[in-house]
């Protein structure tokens, strides 16, 4: 083994990894690893050909995802088995390529099942399914002097105040996970055109209220990272949502919009989007081991 922690010097190889072997999951971007890697601390190794990332937890090594690349996971159970407590994230569909090896457990992982949506769905909100969602947006139209600019270096600034002040409504250094969101949004936003995002974002009388930021996935399906709104602003979340699906992602087929993470009300909200369909996953556990989800407790900043 010759792992080694994820840094920026890595961009351009894992980049060219994932554009020979596109990702179906949502956690496979640099952008992705890199700036949540703070809550969720990633290594990577090289192996047959293939790029094996790994994620760091209370208890140990994972695998996180599939290989990227020709390599089996059979194989690299073989390899790394010593020093890994199992795979996390592995996308479902390629269970059938794994070997039916003894000493494993497979374990359901909806919490972590990305939602995607057909682009055109999110773009147009058309048919009654959207009834609900096109009455928000007109209402926010009708109320708020919406303008909307596609991100720049010079904009990104602003977009960081707006995290600052989105954070400070919903008290995020009380909360881990939106904190652990806040450092990751801090980052990307910084390596905004370095990682070659896509953003858009709403102004009211001027100032930044509302922010979207994606990138290619697959040439077919875009992912977007995230998406945040100012909370007072009804149907401000709704607007931004279709706003940056029409002007910034019309070359894609399909949107990955990620994880519900099994909150309640963030299931109820992706699932009034009617997704085309799910990617789902499993948790892989070699046996003896026990994987823990990582320590997220922090302080956002």
């Amino acid at each position: 083994m010759n792992l080694r922690p994820l840094s920026l010097d890595d961009r351009l190889s894992v980049t060219e990894y994932l554009r020979r072997f596109p990702p179906e999951i949502s956690e496979l971007t640099f952008t992705n690893l890199y700036a949540w890697r703070q809550t969720r601390p990633i290594w990577i190794d090289t192996f047959k050909k293939s790029l094996i990332i790994f994620a760091e937890t209370r208890m140990g090594m994972v695998v996180l995802g599939n290989p990227v690349g020709p390599v089996s996971l059979s194989e690299v159970f073989r390899e790394y088995g010593s020093r890994i407590m199992g795979v996390d994230r592995f996308p479902k569909e390629k269970l059938a390529d794994l070997a039916m090896l003894p000493g494993i457990m497979i374990i359901e992982d909806r919490d972590n099942a990305d939602y995607v949506y057909r682009r055109e769905d999110l773009a147009t909100l058309t048919g009654r399914n959207f009834t609900k969602k096109r009455n928000h947006i007109n209402q926010c139209l009708a109320t708020y002097n919406c303008q909307y600019e596609i991100i720049t270096l010079e904009t990104v600034p602003e977009c960081l105040a707006m995290q600052d002040r989105w954070c400070a409504v919903r008290d995020c250094n009380n909360e881990p996970g939106l904190c652990g969101e806040y450092r990751a949004i801090k980052e990307t936003l910084h390596h905004y055109t370095e990682f070659g995002l896509t953003g858009g974002a709403i102004r009211i009388e001027g100032t930044i209220e509302a922010f979207a930021i994606g990138e290619a996935l697959t040439p077919a399906t875009a992912v977007c990272h995230f998406e945040k709104a100012m909370p007072q602003f009804q149907g401000l979340g709704q607007l931004i949502n279709q706003w940056f699906a029409r002007n910034n992602l019309a070359g894609f087929t399909y949107v990955n919009r990620e994880q519900d993470l099994g909150i309640p009300g963030l299931r109820r909200a992706k699932e009034t989007y009617f997704p085309d369909h799910l990617v789902e996953k499993v948790r892989i556990v070699l046996s003896g081991s026990s994987m823990e989800k990582p320590n997220t407790q922090q302080v956002c900043g």
